[in-house]
């Protein structure tokens, strides 16, 4: 519902995390091999990736723990601030330019 209504509302905004891009080699590892994936399936995995892992510390869940896999993705940071993982991620997708 939150989505149909940024679709109604913010077209481009919205265009821009669904369309599918074309991921670099370390990427399509962690995708698992896909070559294709939107700014937000790939977010919602790597969310997932921390949540089936159990990442997250213990004492303080505003903090992921990350393995070799994530560090991937995680530009090789050992440790990462939830609020950082959407600027990370966004590092991988290039800003398309506008038409």
């Amino acid at each position: 519902m939150v989505l149909q209504r940024a679709v109604a509302e913010c077209p481009k905004k919205v265009a821009g995390l669904v369309d599918l891009v074309n991921l670099p080699t370390a990427l399509r590892e962690f995708a698992g091999g896909r070559s294709q994936m939107s700014h937000l399936s790939f977010f919602l995995r790597v969310w997932s990736h921390i949540k089936e892992h159990n990442l997250q510390d213990p004492t303080n869940k505003n903090i992921v723990n990350c393995d070799e896999k994530l560090k991937t993705v995680l530009l090789g940071r050992s440790q990462v601030q939830l609020f950082e993982l959407p600027m990370i991620v966004k590092l991988h997708f290039p800003k398309v330019p506008k038409s």
